[in-house]
């Protein structure tokens, strides 16, 4: 798939002659609203694309939760902290650390399922501890999840350990307090486990119905034969970790009364960047978030969380094709499909589910070009930011 082109002369002259595209109308430069959002992530060295685009499309971000997903939420919440870090941005957004654990699962429950149902092709956190892989620089699996790895933020790019400290509470503490203050006002984006989530929903049970909604990377549904035809990447592509590290988190979301809740799965994979991406990244504009996409991104990975949040900030140009279903999530530990979520037409659900939107298909060109574009333009601090 051939990758789109974002020439820095264009861009320059778009930016003088005010064109009409959604990616201009929408700079926090050029737009009067500002709808507040969290997000939610088990955060890594790109990751930061996530909130870039939020605030590229004139959102005030409040804050950013970390989760136990691909690694512990003290590590991921780390990679939050320093990423704001190198991008100017720790005065305006805080970081609040999230649960350690998912309500449930652990390192064990985890691995005696591989056990009973066959392995994962991608594991995250609940990989076994391996420190010889961390000592190259790959966050931590299993294990304390209070332990730090810092070669994960010095061995790899232009990186560093992060100087500044979480915010005060919990990331469920957070939420909560944040929906109260803001009422109908404030998005939630999760995209890692739920587990942060869920909590807030049981800390209050008003947390959900006074969000704005909620926007959700995972619940791959069909793609059961491509994991079992297909090459382990290829299966890697089409698993749910998200939902697996803490399905019954998952459940308890996704029959929460959110004014709406959108799922971004399937549609997710059709962005991966290949190398010549990458490097335009940097020629265009040569900033250390540029940078550190080109260090840090794989040329065999989708930008998912990427995609789920292109989805949010410009859903009418992104989406291509979406449906309204039902979904439940199997929360059986027997099952082999713990943690994977069934979708129902209404004549046909068990009680107690509600309707979703799901994203079919998205415009691969145009996520791309956001990406490219807010990497390559980011903030220059908090001051550029809604001025």
């Amino acid at each position: 798939m051939s990758r789109p082109r974002y020439p820095f002369l264009f861009f320059v002259l778009s930016l003088l002659l005010f064109p009409s595209s959604s990616l201009q109308n929408s700079s926090p430069r050029s737009t009067t609203s500002q709808p507040k959002i969290i997000l939610d992530n088990d955060w890594n060295p790109t990751a930061f694309i996530a909130f870039l685009l939020p605030l590229y499309y004139n959102y005030t971000v409040l804050g950013l939760a970390s989760d136990t997903a691909n690694s512990w939420a003290l590590q991921t919440g780390l990679h939050a902290l320093a990423s704001l870090e190198i991008a100017s941005l720790s005065s305006c957004i805080p970081v609040y650390k999230g649960s350690d654990y998912p309500l449930l699962q652990t390192a064990h429950t985890f691995q005696t399922y591989e056990l009973l149902h066959g392995e994962l092709p991608w594991k995250g956190v609940f990989a076994k501890e391996n420190t010889t892989n961390e000592k190259l620089g790959n966050d931590p699996t299993s294990g304390d999840p209070r332990r730090v790895v810092k070669e994960a933020f010095t061995t790899k790019g232009y990186y560093g350990y992060p100087n500044v400290s979480f915010a005060e509470g919990s990331a469920a503490e957070f939420m909560v307090k944040a929906v109260r203050e803001n009422p109908g006002q404030v998005s939630i984006f999760s995209a890692g486990a739920l587990t942060n989530v869920a909590l807030a929903v049981r800390l209050d049970e008003d947390f959900a119905k006074n969000t704005a909604g909620l926007y959700i990377m995972g619940g791959y549904v069909d793609r059961f034969m491509e994991q079992a035809i297909g090459d382990v990447l290829r299966a890697d592509l089409v698993s749910d970790i998200n939902f697996i590290v803490d399905p019954e988190a998952t459940k308890i979301a996704l029959t929460a009364d959110f004014p709406n809740i959108t799922l971004v799965a399937n549609s997710a994979n059709g962005v991966i960047p290949n190398q010549a991406f990458l490097n335009e990244l940097v020629a265009v504009n040569d900033n250390p978030l540029s940078r550190l996409v080109r260090a840090n991104q794989p040329t065999y990975l989708p930008f998912w969380d990427e995609t789920a949040a292109a989805v949010m900030v410009d859903r009418e140009a992104v989406v291509l094709d979406e449906v309204e279903v039902y979904v439940d999530v199997d929360t059986s530990y027997h099952s082999p499909f713990y943690g994977y979520i069934r979708p129902y037409q209404a004549a046909l659900m068990p009680p107690g589910l509600r309707k979703v939107k799901y994203i079919n298909a998205v415009n691969n060109t145009k996520v791309a070009e956001m990406i490219k574009t807010v990497v390559q333009f980011p903030p220059k601090g908090c001051a550029d930011l809604h001025g």
